[in-house]
């Protein structure tokens, strides 16, 4: 029995002594706090994590991540571009460590960056085109994420972001950047790195369903293959890089997003049924795709994170969570507004945002991200163990 395995078994049997790590923000310490208070699988694999970090003298469960897609990883690659789709300014970044914008599109963390603490990471991977992106930084990984881009290199190009295909130029010459810090372990930063794919929704949302050239042409189900082939190109590719320990997010409910239902719901509160039942088909496709993949390349680990269910859940359920707010974000009017639309004069935002879900019209609070990176860690242990 490996030493997660023992700390689960603990946590699950009752056992004294094992106590959380105290959160170092306000929202921490109430997530944690919630965690504690509903027990269950989730606090048992919190604490069995926490155990193999303390077994293995507190250090990283894996030498690097290394993070690819769209605004819920960015952390600051489309401030070095010209485009719409930043949030280098306030009130983005306001409850963040350094209380300041950074790119995220979020109040605080993003669920990949709470994911990277607690698989024992000090600091976070650097947004590729930052220039704190060099030197020893490059050893605990990279970010190539970019707000709006998708799948699909016409998503990104559409909105100016960088499309998947050169975060993977990126990511090709961040090996060779990296083999002059790392040296002779540069192979084996790389076979042991967890890699994170987040993207796609962008992909339905700004492009198939507001572009006639695509949707009048192909039916969601055709969009979804297409999109899923692409998928595993980029994967074989990442395979072919040395990539080893691989984990895809899902796609969450995209009809429940705030904007989505303002602007596609003909004015109901309620979710855009077929827009979920998209993200459903897809997701179907996605998993079935990554089985067959793990099973064809060698040596390959690859999990598919349902952020579906556990976004829906937040959303239909928000007080099951310790939230009050499911409809709207925290920013403006909280229905249409993000990136440039969330802005220090737009009216209305609110003080805190622990009690929401959303913190735009669009993405995750980091109260809310919590809750999410909770689910990432229960699903993909088994690529860092």
């Amino acid at each position: 029995m490996n030493a997660f395995q023992t700390g689960y078994v603990l946590i699950r049997a009752g056992s004294p002594g094992l106590k959380l790590r105290e959160g170092k923000t306000s929202v921490e310490k109430e997530r944690m706090a919630y965690m504690g208070s509903r027990g269950g699988d989730f606090y048992a694999i919190f604490v069995s994590l926490l155990v193999l970090r303390i077994a293995g003298g507190n250090a990283q469960l894996v030498p690097a991540i290394i993070l690819f897609g769209d605004s819920s990883v960015d952390v600051g690659n489309n401030n070095y571009l010209p485009t719409l789709f930043r949030s280098d300014f306030l009130p983005y970044g306001r409850d963040f460590v350094t209380k300041s914008p950074t790119g995220r599109f979020c109040n605080g963390k993003l669920a990949t960056d709470i994911t990277a603490e607690n698989l024992g990471f000090d600091e976070y991977p650097r947004a590729y085109l930052s220039p704190e992106a060099s030197g020893k930084n490059l050893l605990i990984g990279a970010n190539f994420g970019s707000a709006g881009s998708g799948y699909y290199d016409a998503t990104a190009l559409t909105l100016n972001a960088i499309p998947l295909s050169q975060q993977l130029e990126y990511y090709k010459e961040y090996q060779s950047r990296l083999e002059r810090v790392a040296r002779e372990n540069t192979s084996s930063i790389i076979t042991e790195a967890l890699y994170i794919v987040s993207t796609g929704s962008t992909d339905f949302v700004q492009n198939y369903y507001v572009n006639p050239l695509i949707n009048k042409v192909y039916t969601p189900e055709e969009f979804s293959s297409f999109l899923v082939s692409i998928f595993c190109g980029f994967i074989r590719d990442l395979h072919k890089l040395g990539a080893r320990r691989i984990g895809v997010t899902a796609l969450p409910p995209i009809g429940c997003v705030p904007a989505v239902i303002t602007l596609f719901g003909g004015g109901s509160n309620d979710c855009v049924e077929r827009f979920n039942i998209d993200a459903q088909n897809f997701n179907k496709k996605l998993i079935a795709a990554a089985d067959s993949l793990g099973k064809s390349l060698p040596n390959l680990k690859i999990a598919v994170f349902d952020i579906y269910k556990p976004t829906l859940d937040l959303i239909e359920k928000p007080s099951d969570f310790g939230f009050f707010e499911s409809r709207k974000g925290c920013c403006g009017t909280g229905t249409v507004e993000t990136s440039v639309l969330c802005n220090p004069k737009s009216p209305g935002t609110c003080r805190n945002a622990t009690g929401y879900v959303f913190f735009d019209s669009v993405h995750p609070t980091e109260s809310a991200n919590q809750v999410l990176s909770d689910s990432l860690i229960s699903q993909g242990i088994d690529l860092v163990s």
